[in-house]
């Protein structure tokens, strides 16, 4: 059975939407601002500014890391230079990124309520606002956590998908607000749902493995490519590779973690770079042959080969920062990609 996903285009029914502009575009804020926060975490982590201010929330116990600046001028001649874990440069680095990401909060809240105060003319459900802010806790306790815990990779790693986690939470939030495309034939739309939905999945699990890799510092574990040191299959320790409850840099034994768990790492998120390539290309391939859903598969398309060359110039030019961070932007923005795609496959299903 074909059907048409409706949209309507009656005066009455456009002023209510009016209404909801600002809702609307204070969430799409809150969506710019956590990607640009997934960008900045990336720049902080990969700087090495994690433990620029090495408590929590203020910096040395001050406001700013200008007010810190007598603590930070000791610790760096404690620690023998700017080289080490701490330095101006790095302490502001690690509080801008606490500043936005407060000023985030407070727009969630902000939105979580006006979500409830709005239900009923909203005609939405304030349960995923509501949740969010929940999110948005959790996330400051692992920002908290990773200083306190000195950059424990799990902790570290949970902090990322907890990102990632925010950003899908308000892409689809976001999604919500807007009206079903007209004049579509929802049909050929709503069969992408399932390879959708797997590839969702697919994408989350190598966000996964990249932010594992990441911070474990085992990016250059493999310097050559296509093969890594040499071979197709080196020598691999994955018992300690993905021994979650441990230190950096250190097994779940309290050994130093050897080069053998940082290869598996790495070749575990090629490997999954792979499958993800070979997933999100047909995908991609199948939505730009799918009205209604063309400029969606393009842009898969566009971002999946643009996260591949991303990837292999991490390892070709031994990972600049600048090419590093914007891996993890293409991965919010497949992410993002792909969760659009589902809930545009989901939203037609309904319509069939």
């Amino acid at each position: 059975m074909s059907a048409t996903i409706p949209g309507s285009s009656s005066p009455a029914a456009g002023r209510p939407a009016a209404r909801h502009d600002g809702y609307r575009r204070l969430i799409a804020a809150a969506l710019l601002l956590t990607f640009g926060l997934v960008m900045l975490g990336a720049y902080v982590r990969l700087t090495d500014a994690g433990l620029g201010c090495p408590d929590w929330p203020g910096c040395y116990g001050k406001l700013t890391p200008l007010h810190a600046r007598d603590a930070i001028a000791q610790a760096v001649a404690e620690q023998g230079g700017e080289h080490g874990p701490v330095s101006m440069g790095k302490a502001w680095r690690e509080m801008i990124h606490r500043y936005f990401a407060q000023a985030l909060g407070l727009m969630i809240i902000a939105i979580a309520v006006i979500a409830w105060r709005r239900r009923t003319a909203l005609r939405q459900s304030p349960a995923l606002p509501i949740t969010l802010v929940g999110v948005v806790i959790l996330q400051g306790l692992f920002g908290m956590w990773t200083v306190t815990l000195l950059l424990k990779p799990a902790i570290v790693t949970g902090h990322l998908v907890g990102g990632l986690l925010t950003l899908s939470m308000l892409l689809w939030l976001w999604l919500r607000q807007r009206p079903p495309p007209r004049h579509v034939d929802a049909e050929p739309i709503a069969a992408l749902a399932a390879p959708a939905l797997l590839g969702l999945v697919v994408v989350c699990a190598q966000i996964f493995l990249g932010g594992w890799t990441s911070t474990n510092y085992a990016a250059l574990a493999c310097t050559d490519l296509p093969t890594c040191q040499g071979q197709w299959w080196p020598p691999m320790n994955f018992r300690d590779a993905f021994h979650f409850v441990r230190e950096l840099g250190k097994t779940g034994d309290g050994e130093n973690l050897p080069m053998q768990a940082l290869t598996a790492i790495h070749l575990m998120h090629r490997i999954g770079a792979v499958v993800v390539a070979g997933w999100l290309g047909w995908l991609g391939w199948r939505a730009w042959r799918t009205d209604g859903a063309k400029g969606l598969g393009a842009a898969l398309l566009a971002v999946l080969a643009l996260q591949w060359l991303l990837g292999l110039s991490n390892v070709y030019f031994s990972l600049p920062i600048a090419v590093a961070v914007a891996h993890n932007g293409g991965a919010a923005l497949l992410l993002a990609l792909m969760l659009t795609l589902y809930f545009r496959a989901r939203q037609a299903r309904l319509q069939v």
